[in-house]
């Protein structure tokens, strides 16, 4: 509220604002106000109760409920109703913050905001509330806590403020100037020139910002640009109080007369769709404040600094009959605010008191308002009770009085014998490991107990069972244990151990013989990585999500696509899916399944990995299918994430893995309801009885497809809840058969090891002779004697242990609707005929393609891994062979197995979640050509997000129609990066650090320069790449990446989505261009791209000798091309240049390659120089870079 104009009494409060402490009250202050009001010696109130107990409210006439003394004597200078619980906060001339409970107004809390400056606004957030002072911005918690205290310039006299955003504020005053303040990082990230000076109330509708001024002017600004776009000249003299409602806008204020200002009593309306004034309307009070209280209708409540108040129309008449006369203890009111229910009028006085008003007995501040935190109250509870039979309870929670008498427990020394705790032995992993130097021995931490813990043997039996080791980590530790269960090395948790260079001298080729590519586990969420392998070996999945581009920016379709394409480029390298799993964040159906991992959690295992996997099967798939169904119908329905879908025919995924069914409900009344729908997988359901006896797995699949269970379910006939029988019929069998095996109990876990034990004893019976108790010996038998036609080869005992599981299974639909599942082996095949010629009688054979199972290790938390056939089509692309192979995937950890490893589930370590089913001859179905999606319309010029971004502000120029790229041209690459999470790293005793995981980059900024043609060293892509996710580092000095660069609100740069800026450089990897950059596997690393070698030219490799250490851009640039770049930050056009300019000169030093004998020569003198100079370019006198050459002139004369 603007303060000109008002009684000049109130001059008089500033030399006595904190003389109200005196204990003689005001004359003014009613008596019964201070009723049960406790005074201290000298007559100052100390508490505020309500005035009396209980007042007449008339439903729908504001009346007043209560009066509160706030701040004895110092009048209110604030007033707000807190928007998310039921408080009145009252701010006053001293600095004082008062909160009020309820109705009731009960006081809440109450504490100094500020030591000399008075309280002129209040705003309420979430998590606490904001005070605004002359020059100070306090955000304190509703208890009295400081959030934070940002202090304004001395100079700033500011009046108001505005909530624009949950995170930005507008702040305004007496200056020409407005600031916009984020309270996140509580910094000013904008500062808007005002035309007109003095902003001393803002307010906000959809359309428009609206500022009063001191001048009596109302402007209306952009809500983006905050510039102004009408403006309103009100009164003459100065405004008061304007509100806003619909399109309708009142003021009041004062106008200028001839002895001063005078408060003018007709509010200026003005209607926002003509921007115009309409008829002013006369009210018949002095209008101080006013407010719109939309209620059933658009009313304004006008109140004079004298206490009364008009309700009206602001299009209608003022009636006299509307007025009421609010009482105030002093002669002024300073404040008016009204709830959000509007249920509720607030006044506060010159004397400190506040006042409600309210039209109902019981009112609300609030439509929904959270439960209000109170203190506990102290509460001194007895001494707890002793359990003495607790061997570690400790004695010190009983309370003993200092004594200098002799206790019980001081027994003598002849009646007691000291029985030290006898250290337990060092690990003979530790020991196997160590490595002395002199008398001192140094081993790795093998992680078998907790760090700085020793569990000490209270008895003798506990040393039976060691509760910290129940996975042992060396072949010592197997046979000094061999109680525990073995937990195959292959298959525990691999981690990536990073040195000084990071990843580049960890040698993934010792877990990774094959060509295959494994998947990096140290990113977030990286359970999944498993399944992501299984679905890449699934042939018609990997063609066709390939083949899948939409313009989504977060489409796990197309992640997924980029990531198959990574895994199809690699020779073996792994890959990691930081971009998938980036999209895979954003998914809110995701995250409310609860499939986002925290670290903690992921680290720990915390979370039932099996459960979560299975979750995330279903999910993947119907969000696959969802954005595939989008693309190709995009009016189709688009489900919860639930496994039904209204169509399952619109994508490729519902025609691979959806099986169609009929539900049918049957009431006990005979009436009978059958719905059709589809589903992707399925879930296992097991049988209750805990029998002994055989059970196929067929026959709990079928148990499990078409399932039978009894519910209470609505009936239309009977139009009431009843018992239904609920039964499933399957109409259409999919292609691919995705079974959940939902062991998630002991129950489940026991029936699989049950029917595994079963399964045992009735193989041994079927081959009993025939079994070999050495495999190698039964296989080199049968190559001495041959095969003999139409026979097999008969198992070992090993093989067919935890095996219940069948590789082939044989499904037919009936003529009545029903389903026949059997188990199929190859026996059958010789018996029957080949699986093609039942097919032609409705008879589908499905062979088992992948397993997924849960690895049970409480030493490392638990894994996820993979057992997957790996088909002919896959080995003839990387081994050049057509063989089918079952392989094992751990992460990166990629190894051959024999086929009945699959199968075999041992359910102390090893639990089975996901199967997947193939339909024998399914790539002979589908067509597997990937024809690449990535057009070369993609580098042609888009637009940028950034709202701010100026064409003057462009520092590339896009490739033309006859300038794209062809195969072996040159193109100058640099990235720079910000980070998301920082390194997690430990330190060793004997003072090394090791990194226990990395620090998560996110790639900021990317750069291609021309590298051959007239326009050669011209940038056609610099994208500032745009992140949703939370920067902790800038790493401005070395990225030249500020705040705000990335945030498409303030950004001046070409901002673009990372999606956008990949699909530009796949399409160059895939036209088969050169990239020449410093560095470039980093950068590609984070990008997430996989290039091919010889498409690489790295120049901190051409510039290196074997067993040396690599050079920087920087110096190289000072040593041959006598270039000083990178002085204060980092620019990625200049390094781009730079690098191409240092190709160049190695073409010229080494003839193109051909004397390398000459070149080598030029290394030995660069090291030898650098060494002298110890790597530092010296400081320039005058700063020369490729950014002042001549050819970054022609790129601003383009």
């Amino acid at each position: 509220m603007n303060f000109e104009g008002l009684d000049p009494g109130l001059a008089e409060y500033a030399p006595a604002m904190h003389s109200a402490l005196d204990p003689v009250l005001d004359a003014h202050l009613n008596p019964s106000l201070l009723q049960n009001v406790e005074l201290d010696p000298e007559g100052v109130a100390l508490e505020a109760l309500p005035a009396q107990e209980s007042v007449h409210i008339m439903e729908g006439v504001y009346s007043e409920l209560h009066s509160v003394v706030a701040d004895v004597g110092a009048p209110v200078s604030g007033s707000h109703f807190d928007l998310h619980e039921e408080l009145l906060w009252v701010g006053s001339h001293g600095g004082h913050a008062t909160s009020f409970f309820g109705p009731t107004l009960e006081r809440y809390s109450s504490f100094q905001v500020n030591g000399s400056d008075d309280i002129r606004q209040i705003q309420s957030l979430e998590n606490g509330i904001l005070f605004l002072t002359k020059n100070n911005l306090k955000y304190m918690a509703r208890g009295g806590l400081i959030i934070f205290d940002y202090l304004l310039d001395e100079s700033e006299d500011m009046h108001s403020l505005l909530l624009t955003e949950s995170s930005t504020l507008l702040v305004g005053g007496l200056q020409n100037h407005v600031l916009e303040i984020d309270l996140n990082t509580v910094q000013e990230t904008q500062k808007y020139a005002v035309e007109t000076p003095g902003v001393t109330i803002m307010r906000q509708t959809n359309r428009f910002f609206f500022c009063g001024h001191t001048s009596g002017k109302v402007s209306l600004r952009d809500l983006r640009t905050f510039k102004v776009e009408h403006e309103f000249d009100a009164f003459s003299g100065s405004l008061s109080d304007f509100d806003v409602h619909g399109n309708l806008l009142a003021t009041c204020g004062f106008s200028s007369r001839l002895t001063g200002l005078a408060c003018d009593r007709f509010l200026k309306v003005y209607d926002l769709r003509m921007m115009r004034a309409i008829t002013p309307l006369q009210v018949h009070v002095d209008p101080a404040f006013l407010r719109f209280i939309p209620t059933y209708t658009s009313r304004l409540a006008i109140i004079s600094q004298s206490g009364q108040c008009q309700f009206c129309e602001p299009t209608g008449l003022a009636n006299p009959a509307d007025i009421f006369h609010v009482n105030p203890v002093g002669p002024l009111l300073m404040t008016f605010d009204v709830s959000a229910s509007k249920q509720a009028l607030a006044f506060g006085d010159s004397e400190g008191c506040v006042h409600l008003w309210t039209d109902s007995p019981e009112p609300s501040f609030n439509p929904y308002s959270r439960e209000t935190e109170f203190a506990l109250p102290c509460v001194v509870d007895s001494l707890p009770p002793l359990d003495w039979s607790q061997d570690l309870l400790p004695l010190s929670l009983i309370p003993v009085p200092l004594t200098t008498d002799t206790l019980l427990s001081d027994w003598p020394a002849a009646n007691s014998a000291p029985a030290p705790r006898r250290a337990p032995p060092v690990d003979a992993e530790i020991l196997r490991t160590m490595k002395k130097v002199g008398f001192i021995g140094y081993a790795p931490n093998p992680r078998t107990r907790l760090r700085n813990q020793i569990p000490y043997r209270l008895k003798e039996s506990d040393s039976e069972f060691d509760s910290f080791s129940q996975v042992t980590e060396s072949p010592v530790g197997r046979e000094e244990e061999p109680h525990l269960h073995m937990v195959s090395k292959k298959y525990r948790k691999v981690t990536i151990k990073y040195s000084k260079l990071g990843l580049e001298d960890f040698d993934f080729k010792h877990y990774n013989k094959t060509l295959f590519a494994g998947l990096e586990p140290h990113i977030p969420n990286a359970y999944c990585n498993c399944m992501i392998q299984v679905l890449y070996f699934l042939e018609p999945v990997r063609c066709l999500i390939q083949n899948h581009l939409c313009q989504k920016e977060f489409c796990l379709a197309c992640e997924l696509g980029f990531l198959f394409h990574m895994l199809d480029l690699s020779r073996g390298d792994p890959c990691q899916g930081s971009n998938f799993l980036r999209a895979f964040r954003t998914i809110p159906e995701a995250s409310a399944l609860g499939l986002i991992l925290a670290d903690s959690d992921e680290a720990s295992g915390k979370g039932n990995l099996a459960r979560l996997i299975q979750r995330w099967n279903r999910f993947i798939l119907t969000q696959l299918h969802q954005d595939l169904q989008e693309l190709e119908v995009p009016q189709a329905y688009r489900g919860a994430g639930g496994s039904s879908f209204c169509s399952s025919g619109d994508s490729v995924i519902g025609q691979l893995f959806s099986c169609e069914m009929e539900n049918c409900s049957l009431c006990r009344c005979g009436s009978e309801t059958v719905r059709a729908s589809s589903t992707l997988l399925f879930t296992l359901s097991y049988p209750e009885d805990k029998t002994g006896k055989n059970c196929d797995f067929a026959q709990v699949l079928k148990r499990s497809i078409c399932l039978e269970q009894n519910t209470q379910a609505w009936c239309d006939n009977c139009e009431k809840y009843q018992p239904t029988i609920q039964t499933r019929n399957i109409r259409h069998l999919p292609d691919i058969l995705v079974i959940n095996c939902e062991v998630n109990s002991l129950k489940e876990a026991d029936f699989w090891r049950m029917q595994a034990e079963v399964a045992f004893k009735m193989a041994i019976k079927k081959h009993s002779g025939e079994i070999s108790k050495n495999k190698e010996f039964a296989l080199a038998d049968w190559k001495e004697l041959g095969r003999p036609e139409g026979m097999l080869l008969c198992p070992s005992i090993e093989e067919l242990k935890n095996v219940w599981l069948p590789f082939s299974i044989q499904m037919k639909m009936t003529k009545n609707k029903g389903l026949d599942v059997c188990n199929w082996t190859d026996g059958d095949e010789m018996q029957w005929g080949p699986a093609g010629a039942e097919e032609a009688r409705g008879v589908h054979v499905y062979d088992l393609m992948a397993t997924v199972v849960h690895v049970l290790d409480s030493r490392a938390g638990g894994s996820l891994v993979a057992h997957i056939k790996v088909g002919e089509t896959y080995h003839q692309r990387k081994e050049g062979v057509t063989h089918q192979q079952w392989y094992l995937f751990n992460d990166f950890l990629i190894e051959p197995i024999d086929k009945h490893e699959a199968v075999q589930f041992d359910m102390n370590w090893k639990v089975p979640a996901i199967l997947y089913y193939i339909k024998r001859n399914l790539n002979s179905k589908y067509n597997l050509n990937i024809k690449n999606p990535i057009e070369a319309s993609v580098l042609l010029a888009e637009a940028s997000l950034a709202r701010k971004q100026r064409k003057t502000h462009t520092t590339f120029i896009p490739l033309m129609l006859n300038e794209m790229p062809q195969v072996g041209d040159l193109v100058g690459l640099d990235a720079e990066f910000v980070t998301l999470n920082e390194e997690e790293a430990e330190l060793r005793s004997d003072g090394t650090k090791s990194t226990i995981k990395p620090s998560q980059m996110s790639v900021a900024r990317i750069t291609c320069v021309r590298g051959q043609g007239p326009n050669e060293g011209i940038p056609f892509i610099d994208d500032y790449i745009s992140t949703q996710e939370q920067v902790v580092d800038y790493l401005t000095q070395y990225s030249g990446i500020k705040p705000g660069d990335l945030d498409a609100k303030i950004s001046s740069k070409h901002l673009t989505t990372l999606k956008s800026t990949y699909l530009k450089l796949r399409f160059l990897i895939d036209i088969g261009v050169k990239f020449v950059g410093h560095g470039l596997q980093k950068d590609f690393r984070v990008i997430n791209l996989m290039v091919p070698k010889d498409q690489v030219l790295d120049t901190v490799y051409l510039f290196h000798m074997p067993r040396k250490r690599m050079i920087s851009l920087r110096f190289l640039a000072w040593y041959f091309l006598d270039l000083k770049i990178q002085g204060e930050t980092h620019d990625s056009i200049e390094d781009a240049r730079t690098a191409l300019q240092l190709y160049r000169k190695y073409l010229e030093l080494s003839k193109n390659g051909t004397e390398p004998e000459s070149f080598h020569k030029v290394l030995k003198g660069l090291y030898e120089k650098g060494r002298k100079m110890d790597w530092k370019v010296p400081e320039p006198e005058g700063q020369t870079s490729p950014k002042n050459a001549a050819v970054f002139s022609s790129v601003l004369a383009l």
